[in-house]
């Protein structure tokens, strides 16, 4: 037992401070996506700094609907950001729209957005 063992006591594998390994449930969670060639994401963006997560789902291929609520009032840090992500979608040949206020959809290569809703026979 070394001395940082005896003075902090030694960790078992099992005490990891209340942290929950979510591999398994990742990997259950992959399963539902099997056989699709390409998966609809819906992701929140809180910081900058989370942009990097969200630009590899894009470039993976697939589509996402960010919801940028959490940063609507900090203009810079927005139009950091979709600034960023206008130009991702420019290099990859994508789409980016935005639906309603707080929400933007990022589409891959050869997926493009029509900016005209659809509305019924009797709307």
């Amino acid at each position: 037992m070394g001395i940082v063992n005896k003075i902090l006591g030694e960790k078992k594998p099992s005490d990891v401070g209340g942290y929950v390994d979510l591999e398994k449930y990742i990997e259950s969670a992959d399963n539902s996506t099997m056989g699709a060639n390409m998966v609809v994401r819906v992701g929140e963006i809180q910081r900058y700094e989370d942009l990097k997560e969200f630009s590899d789902i894009v470039y993976g291929g697939n589509m996402l609907i960010l919801d940028f609520s959490p940063i609507a009032e900090e203009e810079v840090i927005l139009k950091r950001i979709t600034t960023d992500l206008k130009k991702l979608i420019k290099e990859i040949n994508g789409d980016i729209a935005g639906i309603g206020n707080n929400m933007m959809l990022l589409t891959p290569s050869g997926v493009k957005v029509e900016r005209r809703k659809v509305r019924g026979k009797y709307a």
